[in-house]
């Protein structure tokens, strides 16, 4: 097997990437500390670690501020932390969540076709969710799962890439692409 001997790689030899990266997500320079080009003001982010195991609650409070921050790439890689480590019948919640954050990326990073195709594919696995679970007995807190408000997260996402589908990604304000998760947020 080839391994490259500058490639990050964790203990276990999984290859790892502890490159810094911009506020969306894109790689920077080993040893750049300034800013990211394109970007105005972003520089490189702390990154959220591979091995994260988080809770729903402390998940969903992360990636809202995450989301806030116009930081749409970290909070994907916290939700799908949350995806990864959380009981499988939330998984399709927390993917779903995960694909909203990237599609919000692609928006942010001038992708509209990648951007609207995440957006679109991340609530339906939600309402995926919700509909199974909307079943169950504890059907009443699917609106507000570990705080968050989906509906008005879904709805967001779902304006968002019905306006890039109409009219492009020019005229949406950065703050649409920064929806916040959080019920009364």
């Amino acid at each position: 097997m080839n391994r490259d001997p500058d490639r990050d790689r964790d203990p276990a030899g999984r290859p790892r990437n502890a490159r810094p990266r911009d506020g969306l997500g894109r790689p920077l320079g080993r040893a750049d500390s300034a800013e990211a080009p394109g970007v105005s003001g972003v520089s490189g982010s702390e990154r959220i670690p591979d091995d994260l195991v988080i809770g729903g609650t402390e998940a969903a409070g992360l990636a809202d501020q995450l989301l806030r921050d116009g930081r749409p790439f970290h909070a994907h890689e916290v939700l799908e932390a949350a995806w990864k480590s959380g009981p499988a019948e939330e998984r399709d919640l927390w993917q779903g969540l995960a694909q909203i954050a990237v599609g919000l990326t692609h928006a942010r990073r001038g992708n509209a076709r990648g951007a609207v195709t995440l957006l679109r594919r991340g609530a339906e696995r939600v309402r995926g969710y919700q509909d199974r679970a909307g079943s169950q007995p504890a059907a009443g807190r699917l609106a507000s799962p570990f705080g968050m408000n989906v509906p008005a997260f879904l709805a967001a996402a779902d304006d968002v890439a019905t306006r890039i589908e109409q009219d492009g990604l020019d005229g949406i304000p950065v703050a649409d692409l920064s929806p916040g998760l959080l019920a009364g947020g």
